[in-house]
């Protein structure tokens, strides 16, 4: 298919890239192309397609909700499927208020947003947030802030704020120095929250954008317990890795910490409609109830609480709870195909949580332009499986509905693909 010649697409060097390919309509596991081709899609349409594509119980209630009510202003309203879906994710995450917007780059500049203005509420001084090498939060202003500084930041950042950075001691199968990198990791947090911190921001358990870097759940418990201890506020962007990504409904239940903030999008609706929230415990939300109008809260958007978002979340949610055995033990059916695979000459740092498994290619520089990452994903297409390497970092991360033989076979594309990179 050529280039439309009106469309721009996210995140793509159109002078080097090859043409899109045209997808006619998906379902289950699978996209099918306008020229009859079927792809797995291996990682899920960049992680939001949860249980898979058209799944039926999400467009049916989609379809209901758009016959009752499809819209309405927020600020003066409320309504049943936003009253819902508070309600249960409280309860799921432990915090009590939510607080919605349209996309995960929001939801996190709402928490960021909310933990900055509670302490001005407060009549604190607190000014310094703490973020980790390698992170990623996001495209607008704020979340670009918070992130790494990268070649994605590099033309904005005269325009970005300063945030102390700590190292995220990322981890792999057989490291025998992690203890090591996770207490140097730990000394320097102690170091920056010296400095009076409003709010620390982390991926729990995984970096996904930076190249699915997974740390162990007893750095986040020791991270968790330093900002406590130091009164900050801590923030977990959730977007990536909530509703059953990590092998729990979340990360930070699977990690054993409680945040403050906690930032969902991705999953939320089980792909079909974009939405975020922002999950906040009821004593921030407190200290925004006040007879003075500048302690108020001034954000929105015109599709707050989308209902139709609001529906398919709730429906999402019921697949999830009704069969958490297929995110739970997703682990469990990567594990002997990544073992198998790890054997593989080019493989370096195997990984595994939850529904992800990624490794490091052993070919050229470790980085996000490393071409290997397209002559993979080139090579794999070709074997009817659809990827997108982070550079010379491959991951898998597939819908929960895959099926066993559909699984098997993005491994072997895999395989196949690295095979093709041996020299000789």
């Amino acid at each position: 298919m050529p280039w439309h010649p009106h469309l721009w697409h996210p995140t793509t060097q159109v002078a080097t890239s090859p043409e899109p390919l045209q997808v006619r309509s998906a379902r289950g596991s699978e996209v099918e192309l306008s020229d009859g081709r079927r792809l797995i899609d291996a990682i899920s349409s960049w992680w939001v397609t949860l249980h898979g594509h058209a799944e039926p119980a999400i467009a049916a209630a989609i379809a209901r909700q758009a016959q009752q009510l499809e819209q309405v202003i927020f600020a003066n309203f409320s309504h049943e499927p936003a009253e819902q879906l508070a309600t249960r994710l409280s309860a799921l995450t432990g915090l009590q208020r939510l607080f919605f917007s349209d996309n995960g780059s929001t939801a996190v500049e709402v928490a960021l947003k909310i933990a900055w203005q509670w302490w001005r509420n407060q009549g604190s001084e607190r000014h310094q947030v703490i973020a980790f090498e390698g992170a990623y939060h996001g495209d607008t202003f704020g979340a670009m802030a918070l992130g790494e500084r990268s070649l994605f930041t590099d033309p904005y950042e005269p325009l970005l704020f300063e945030v102390a950075r700590v190292a995220w001691p990322h981890s792999h199968w057989g490291d025998e120095a992690v203890e090591q990198r996770e207490q140097h990791a730990l000394r320097q947090l102690d170091q920056a929250l010296e400095t009076p911190t409003a709010a620390v921001i982390l991926e729990p358990l995984i970096q996904g954008a930076s190249g699915m870097r997974v740390v162990r759940p007893g750095f986040l418990r020791a991270v968790a317990e330093r900002v406590r201890a130091a009164g900050a506020l801590l923030i977990a962007d959730e977007v990536f890795t909530g509703f059953g990504r990590t092998g729990d409904l979340f990360a930070c239940r699977r990690a054993g910490i409680q945040p403050d903030l906690m930032a969902l999008s991705k999953g939320l609706t089980g792909g079909f409609l974009p939405m975020g929230v922002t999950m906040a415990s009821e004593r921030l939300y407190q200290g925004f109830i006040s007879e003075r109008p500048e302690a108020t809260f001034f954000h929105g958007h015109s599709f707050t609480a989308n209902p139709l978002g609001c529906a398919a979340a709730l429906a999402s949610l019921d697949l999830l709870q009704a069969n958490p055995e297929r995110f739970q033990q997703f682990e469990g059916r990567h594990t002997p195909l990544l073992e198998e695979l790890a054997a593989h000459p080019l493989v370096r740092r195997p990984r595994c949580v939850g529904t992800m498994a990624a490794f490091d290619v052993e070919a050229g520089q470790a980085s996000y332009l490393n071409p290997v990452g397209k002559q993979i994903q080139r090579h794999c297409l070709q074997q009817g499986v659809y990827l997108r390497p982070l550079g010379h970092v491959v991951y898998l991360l597939p819908p929960l509905g895959i099926s066993e033989d559909q699984l098997q076979r993005c491994y072997a594309a895999v395989r196949l693909a690295l095979d093709t990179l041996v020299p000789g």
